[in-house]
């Protein structure tokens, strides 16, 4: 990689590190391993780094990765056998409604990987039905599907949370 594409590249990670590990943070539930998905995303990006700048979408074409990352982490022997023992007291910050937040990240946990992704992708990261299809690489029908079926389990999870109707 030429100086000025390593410069480039370099301002672009520092720039968007923190939105990506909460991202990361989203879809996995643990800032241990959300810091290993941005820098696994980080080493890919390196490598297509001429394919990500040239991209129409920089910000879309990563947050693919990321995604991507994650799901096929997922399905590694490590990460369905090997579960942390939770996150350190002091990681831990109390917000304003923190109990519900913990309950819903509790359930969000629970999902599926790929209804995790697309619950995270649509309400966290803002993306409509179609661009959440787009980093997922699925249809439009398959992501509204799946918003449904996690929608639905969470209800299941969580059968005192108040649901808001929309």
């Amino acid at each position: 990689m030429r100086a000025d594409e390593e410069h480039a590249y370099a301002q672009y990670v520092s720039s968007r590190v923190l939105a990506l590990r909460r991202t990361a943070y989203h879809l996995c539930g643990d800032w241990h391993e959300a810091h290993d998905l941005v820098q696994a995303t980080f080493i890919k990006l390196y490598r297509h780094w001429g394919r990500v700048s040239a991209a129409d979408s920089p910000d879309a074409y990563v947050r693919q990765v990321l995604v991507n990352v994650f799901l096929q982490h997922r399905g590694t022997w490590w990460a369905r056998n090997v579960r942390p023992f939770g996150e350190l007291a002091e990681q831990r910050t109390p917000e304003p409604s923190t109990e519900q937040r913990i309950d819903l990240r509790a359930a969000l946990g629970r999902l599926a990987p790929g209804q995790r992704a697309v619950l995270v992708l649509r309400y966290w990261e803002g993306l409509d039905v179609a661009e959440t299809a787009r980093v997922l690489g699925c249809s439009t029908g398959t992501v509204k599907s799946q918003t449904s079926h996690a929608l639905a389990a969470l209800r299941r999870l969580m059968p005192d949370y108040a649901w808001e109707a929309r």
